[in-house]
């Protein structure tokens, strides 16, 4: 890997950035998070200062608005923190000689196409979220900072942190009966492995755009499913379809019905497969036994 003097996290204390706290750690880089109060990327004065006073040779961005159904309704914010605001990072990355690595998501997806999609497939979001990612994965490439990534990831969960498992499993062992989607097919990815391609892809000089997913591919519920199975939880589990869940909550986001990505460019480039999610499923539950939640 190339040697980075001053290493930073935007979006510090998310689960991602957790996840990337570990990973460099484990690897002996030293870094700086910073939380969104010490640094919010869509304050003009907080990212001059990030730079006056850090002076990073590698900016890991983990600052987003991911609440999908929220961006429906906030989509100004949306558009400032997920499409705006990268691009004026990737310009202080550009100015400084900063490397920059983004994470963008399979939402820049309609989802109509039966095969993964590969990063060379025209991307048509179906939703706000969606679109404001693909907007900053758009003025992230048209500044062109050195050597930059864009990792697009899908379904993502770890600790610590709120995530579809401990939401699942949090309302499971309340007894709570659950009724999850089962047409909508992606890939559940582990925030840590997500970390370690992240440090692979680097240590491999590697730029330019990348699909970075475990994996396979499932439903919602199907996942939801093996949640169950692995934590030994019980409770009522009943497919619907997206259109019922429109109905349920016809204020919530539009979903692709596939957004399983294809990572054949990642695996070439890394010389490894990341693995299977129902795998980094057992490694999450260990993750909780442990430490929790």
């Amino acid at each position: 890997m190339p040697i980075y003097d001053s290493i930073i996290l935007t979006g510090g204390n998310g689960m991602l950035a957790h996840a990337l706290r570990r990973a460099a750690a484990h690897r002996g880089h030293r870094f700086v998070a910073l939380s969104r109060d010490e640094c919010d990327i869509a304050i003009d004065s907080h990212r001059l200062n990030l730079f006056e006073l850090h002076k990073p040779t590698l900016l890991l961005n983990c600052a987003a608005h991911t609440k999908v159904d929220l961006c429906e309704t906030d989509r100004e914010r949306a558009m400032l923190l997920n499409g705006h605001a990268p691009g004026l990072l990737a310009t202080e990355c550009k100015q400084h000689g900063t490397t920059l690595v983004h994470y963008s998501t399979d939402f820049v997806f309609d989802g109509q196409q039966s095969r993964p999609y590969r990063e060379d497939d025209p991307p048509a979001p179906v939703s706000v979220y969606g679109e404001s990612k693909l907007l900053g994965e758009q003025a992230i490439a048209h500044v062109n900072p050195p050597n930059y990534l864009i990792l697009r990831t899908a379904w993502l969960y770890g600790r610590p942190g709120q995530c579809f498992p401990r939401t699942m499993i949090e309302l499971a062992k309340q007894g709570k009966p659950l009724r999850i989607v089962n047409d909508q097919h992606g890939t559940p990815t582990l925030t840590d492995d997500l970390a370690a391609a992240t440090f692979d892809l680097l240590d491999r000089n590697a730029s330019g755009l990348f699909h970075a997913t475990n994996s396979g591919s499932t439903t919602w519920f199907d996942f939801t499913a093996a949640l169950l199975e692995e934590f030994q939880v019980n409770t009522s589990l009943t497919p619907i379809s997206s259109a019922d869940w429109k109905t349920l909550r016809p204020q919530s986001a539009t979903r692709p019905a596939n957004s399983t990505l294809d990572l054949s460019k990642l695996q070439q480039t890394i010389g490894r497969p990341m693995r299977d999610w129902r795998e980094a499923l057992r490694d999450y539950h260990q993750q909780v036994q442990s430490h929790g939640f």
